[in-house]
């Protein structure tokens, strides 16, 4: 399993990102796919996530409003479009899988496979 993020950057206060996660390796029709954020001295934290097989989305209540999740199965990737963001979502995001969907988790550690990260940067 490889999954491998993109569209991070540097962005001022209020402004809008888009991060990719292209997955491939094996069929994901039965995961949980999974955005988290760890931002220097802080634990990895659970963003957001979302049922490959039903589309459902799941937030943390700090970007609830403000960031959406999404996948494409014609291409095999996972999107996690950003809005009105704050300094304080400055962290390295990091894409994840987990192979059971019956539930969403918020735990990194039931997460199996996670890609290199991508670094967000938002100014104020």
């Amino acid at each position: 399993v490889q999954l491998v993020e993109s569209g991070g950057g540097l962005v001022q206060a209020g402004g809008s990102l888009r991060l990719s996660c292209a997955a491939s390796g094996r069929t994901f029709s039965s995961y949980i796919m999974g955005w988290f954020r760890q931002a220097p001295g802080k634990e990895r934290e659970f963003v957001a996530t979302i049922s490959w097989s039903r589309g459902t989305g799941y937030y943390a209540d700090s970007v609830k409003g403000r960031f959406t999740i999404s996948r494409d199965n014609s291409e095999n990737t996972v999107y996690l479009e950003m809005n009105s963001l704050k300094p304080e979502d400055t962290a390295v995001y990091y894409c994840a899988a987990k192979p059971d969907d019956r539930y969403h988790a918020i735990n990194p550690r039931l997460y199996a496979y996670w890609g290199q990260g991508t670094q967000v940067t938002v100014s104020s």
